[in-house]
């Protein structure tokens, strides 16, 4: 399989389904299209094209198969695998999974919009108003229902890495980016994700890129630059 993905320091789609074939021991060969300087870059454009008719990442080749949206991705991987726990086997708890996984892929466009993934920097926390806070609030509701429910048998959202998590990851790159504060139940959490093997591979990789888009750069204080070769000053 090939899985085709844009610049790991911003693309969080890209992210979601990485992480879950590398937690779960999936071999594939990654295709990194690195984004041009705007969205509608045109050369981009072409260029993703020729893995995708949605002309975005992240895209999936498998053989004559051509899988796009991360959701999808993940569902043909459950299907490809069905020895494998891309989803919980427990019908109540697979039933959760896909719901909070599928309402991550809908919404909180506050905190998406607000807090864009750059894992190269990290920024000042501040009040990022009160419809980042109710996106937060609600995730959190979700995280921590989800461990008083099905959580006892490991560190994840039900026990064992699942799509479930590989969903919300890009959301713990945002809350430890942006210095937003979560109850301790989700604090856990999040560090749990981020110190998984293919987290901390994809971050890594992402500290090496050598790309600035500054589309994808927000204008405000950085805390922390975790790539000095590349660093330049924000107002």
């Amino acid at each position: 399989m090939k899985l085709v993905i844009a610049n790991k320091t911003y693309s969080s789609w890209s992210l979601r389904p990485w992480l879950l074939l590398t937690e779960l021991g999936i071999p594939f060969e990654e295709v990194l299209i690195p984004f041009g300087q705007t969205f509608d870059d045109p050369e981009w454009k072409r260029a993703i094209s020729a893995f995708t008719p949605a002309g975005k990442v992240p895209a999936l080749l498998d053989g004559e198969i051509q899988v796009w949206e991360s959701l999808a991705i993940m569902d043909h991987i459950a299907d490809l695998r069905p020895d494998l726990p891309v989803w919980p086997r427990e019908p109540a708890a697979r039933a959760m999974a896909r719901s909070i996984a599928a309402e991550m892929h809908a919404g909180f466009s506050a905190l998406r919009g607000a807090c864009p993934m750059n894992i190269a920097r990290q920024f000042h926390p501040r009040d990022r108003g009160a419809k980042v806070a109710a996106d937060v609030a609600r995730i959190t509701a979700i995280w921590r229902d989800a461990r008083v429910r099905f959580g006892e048998s490991g560190p994840f959202l039900f026990g064992a890495f699942s799509a479930a998590d590989a969903m919300f990851a890009p959301v713990t790159a945002r809350l430890t980016g942006y210095g937003i504060a979560v109850d301790p139940v989700s604090a856990t959490y999040v560090e749990a994700v981020q110190a998984t093997r293919g987290y901390q591979a994809w971050r890594m990789a992402a500290l090496a890129e050598p790309w600035i888009i500054d589309e994808d750069e927000v204008d405000e204080p950085v805390l922390e630059e975790f790539r000095p070769h590349l660093s330049r000053s924000k107002a």
